[in-house]
């Protein structure tokens, strides 16, 4: 399923539900209010509240309670808990770190940059925003980037659990753009530590939905393809990542994982800050990321 949390333009409703047939179904409506309006609740009540929007969606005419995509606004499919991004986990973006020229990245370390087990750091989860969604340049920056990325979101809780357990823990995948505020970014690199340069409002586009494993083959072999007013500038699959799926959930299952949390797969080579002549999100730009059976999450900067 490709499970939403959207509002109603019409009446302003937030509800979730499901996009089947190019249609955004009011799965709250359509099941007479038995399902939950929280979509991490759902998620929480297992299976069982799984199968009970399986079945209330097969059951839909695509009539009632059925809306268009320029119907309604997405949100982030799910709200996390946490949100746990993952660190230079393309070896190839590793690589294009060690290259860049701008002098507040010189002298970081990334060339020491170890892989005795993921690495990371976490960001607000007030900063997430969905599909469609503008987000404004913050007024202390002067270099915001993008990053394509996979969210890995968590359906079970979890604790120390194996890699050949873990992806029983996955309710299933999201697109995640990685918006980057580089300058501050590398201040705060500087001084061991992340925050405001990953964790500002807007910074976590997430979406358009969050697609449940049974509809996809194989999640660590995804084409991934990021574009920018239509120009690819990243283009990479799953396949490349150095931690696969599985072990990146065993790994960070060391603290407690719950409901709805999020786990990325890090980014492929090809952002701004790898450029010789870097020309930085502007407004007015479209940013599109592609995740081959994820569909494609849409961001206005303004």
């Amino acid at each position: 399923m490709k499970l939403s949390t959207f509002t109603i333009k019409a009446t302003g409703k937030q509800t979730i539900g499901v996009y089947q047939n190019e249609k955004y179904l009011d799965i709250v409506s359509l099941s007479g209010g038995k399902v939950s309006n929280s979509m991490q609740a759902v998620l929480a009540a297992g299976e069982p509240a799984l199968a009970q929007i399986r079945t209330v969606a097969a059951a839909a005419d695509g009539k009632a309670h059925s809306y268009g995509p320029d119907e309604v606004t997405l949100a982030v499919p799910v709200r996390p808990g946490k949100i746990i991004h993952t660190s230079c986990n393309f070896d190839a973006h590793l690589d294009e770190l060690t290259t860049w020229e701008a002098p507040e990245w010189k002298d970081h370390g990334w060339s020491d940059f170890h892989f005795e087990h993921p690495t990371g750091f976490l960001e607000a989860p007030s900063c997430g925003v969905g599909s469609g969604a503008t987000i404004e340049i913050p007024r202390f920056t002067r270099q915001l980037d993008y990053e394509i990325e996979v969210a890995i979101v968590i359906g079970k809780t979890a604790k120390c659990v194996t890699v050949d357990e873990a992806m029983d823990y996955v309710a299933g995948l999201m697109i995640f753009n990685d918006v980057s505020a580089r300058d501050i970014q590398a201040r705060e690199h500087a001084n061991n530590v992340i925050l405001m340069g990953k964790s500002f409002d807007g910074s976590c586009p997430l979406g358009p939905w969050l697609v449940t494993l049974d509809e996809l083959d194989n999640p660590n072999d995804l084409a991934m393809t990021l574009y920018l007013n239509g120009e690819v500038r990243q283009q990479s699959s799953t396949a490349k990542t150095h931690y696969k799926m599985a072990e990146l959930v065993s790994w960070w299952s060391e603290m407690t994982l719950e409901p709805g949390d999020v786990i990325t797969t890090g980014s492929p080579p090809g952002v701004i800050s790898g450029m010789k002549n870097p020309q930085w999100l502007k407004s007015g730009d479209l940013i599109e990321a592609h995740v081959e059976g994820l569909g494609c999450l849409v961001t206005h900067i303004a």
